[in-house]
């Protein structure tokens, strides 16, 4: 009888224990494109604007649990977004292009799906577009990434109950460009209140059962703006992962699960902008700030986990000489997507834009001569650039995966980069090691490296899903 009732106090114990470590509340951060060297890179450049050598660390880089995943696909061993963002949705690996389903194209179960099922309150959301790559990969289940319409079309098929992002690509036209119904209505049907703004999700939250959240009327709807280009009343990532935590803790609370995209590190590496890249790290980090205050009033209920899908741009910090210049990147005043941008302007504006007042130009913009030294082979390649595209009239834009960057723009950024002595392997992604961080119920299960399928597996035993 004694030892029954031991064995009994042990199994009431133990249980009590994986109770005590279950995550009611998940936060799962994935940032786009962002390996270890654009962490490290970000703590360093943040570090040298102190006017120091070293690190100044990112909330995120503090958690306890630091470890790396594995990227590759189920056909190559370099990504893209939608494989690997279908892996850290499903856990299962797939062909580059697929979105939510496996390499024979049948229909996988999220992470996100489970733990709807297990009784929580869902939330997807980005940076970028909601029927973007990697937060598609957690509610849709298309063949092709490129099918943003029948994406959309998706979405209250899952039934998550917030989404939030830049807006939606094709809201209008389907995959083989033919016109249909607007998905607006279709989400209004099914029950969802959409959102254009901070202001108006105030204005409705409170009477809306599910929720999407988009930018306002006219914005840009691929994405919000860079957080170096940031405007006043322009929506931020913090604010998106601000209202879906009231969202999902209002009403009855069996918690929740939400997914948090900061998907324009991607886009910066892309078009390998360094300062660009830094200060999209920081922001991401910013939206990690608001989950942390959350968690610290609910430490042993909440687990937040932040990785990534895959490295952009072969990013290398350092170019020869044993030495870096990151603070150089402080004096860049916005990213070469809205330098692009001021150039084009210039050239419909005058007629006519002599070489010291483009020099003038780039000094405003930034920094180079009035505070970067710029070597005679620098100012030669700006040189050569404006000639060609402004006294020559012959312009020939760079065409990355989401920009057509002048050719002076071009030349600016690839400046930039010698002088900051940021390395670049292209501009594509590569198959590096990304990050992973932890912290919470559950984050031990994040100890050792693993293959990016592991993680929304752990996140799922963490959180208790079914």
């Amino acid at each position: 009888m004694k030892r029954l009732m031991y064995v009994l106090f042990f199994v009431l114990l133990t249980s009590g224990m994986a109770y005590a470590q279950q995550a009611k509340y998940v936060f799962y951060f994935i940032g786009d494109g962002m390996g270890v060297n654009q962490v490290n890179g970000t703590e360093m450049y943040l570090a040298e604007q102190e006017g120091r050598i070293g690190v100044k660390p990112l909330l995120f880089t503090t958690f306890p649990v630091a470890s790396m995943a594995t990227t590759f696909s189920a056909t190559n061993s370099v990504t893209d977004s939608s494989a690997a963002g279908t892996a850290l949705a499903t856990g299962a690996k797939t062909y580059n292009g697929a979105i939510g389903m496996d390499d024979n194209k049948s229909v996988l179960q999220s992470v996100a799906d489970r733990a709807k099922k297990s009784g929580k309150k869902v939330g997807v959301t980005t940076s970028v577009s909601v029927d973007h790559a990697t937060p598609a990969a957690f509610y849709a289940h298309q063949p092709n990434r490129s099918m943003y319409y029948e994406i959309a079309l998706d979405l209250p098929k899952a039934g998550f109950d917030f989404y939030a992002g830049g807006g939606f690509l094709k809201p209008t036209t389907t995959a083989d460009k033919k016109e249909a119904p607007s998905i607006f209505p279709i989400f209004e049907e099914a029950g969802y209140t959409v959102a254009r703004g901070l202001d108006e999700y105030k204005a409705k939250s409170a009477r809306a059962d599910k929720m999407i959240l988009i930018q306002k009327e006219g914005a840009e709807p691929s994405c919000l703006p860079y957080a170096i280009d940031r405007q006043e009343g322009d929506l931020t990532l913090a604010e998106i992962t601000e209202s879906a935590i009231a969202f999902l803790t209002k009403g009855s609370n069996k918690g929740f699960f939400l997914m948090v995209e900061g998907g324009k590190i991607d886009w910066a590496c892309h078009g390998n902008d360094p300062a660009t890249v830094f200060e999209e790290v920081v922001d991401m980090d910013n939206a990690i700030k608001v989950a942390y205050e959350f968690y610290k009033k609910h430490p042993k209920e909440t687990l937040i986990v932040v990785t990534a899908d895959h490295e952009t741009g072969g990013m290398g910090l350092g170019t020869g000489k044993y030495e870096l210049q990151l603070k150089a990147l402080a004096k860049q005043k916005q990213s070469q997507d809205i330098l692009s941008r001021s150039i084009t302007d210039l050239r419909k504006m005058r007629k006519v834009i002599n070489w010291p007042e483009m020099k003038e130009f780039l000094a405003e913009k930034m920094g180079f001569w009035k505070e970067l030294p710029v070597s005679w082979e620098q100012e030669k390649m700006l040189r050569d650039a404006y000639e060609e595209s402004f006294v020559n009239k012959h312009v020939v834009f760079e065409e990355s995966l989401y920009a057509k960057t002048e050719p002076l723009a071009v030349a600016a950024k690839k400046v930039m980069s010698q002088i900051a002595m940021v390395g670049w392997t292209g501009g594509g992604h590569t198959a590096g090691y990304v990050p992973v961080f932890a912290v919470g119920a559950g984050s031990k299960l994040f100890v050792g490296k693993m293959d990016n399928t592991e993680i929304p597996k752990r996140i799922a035993k963490a959180g208790g899903y079914k």
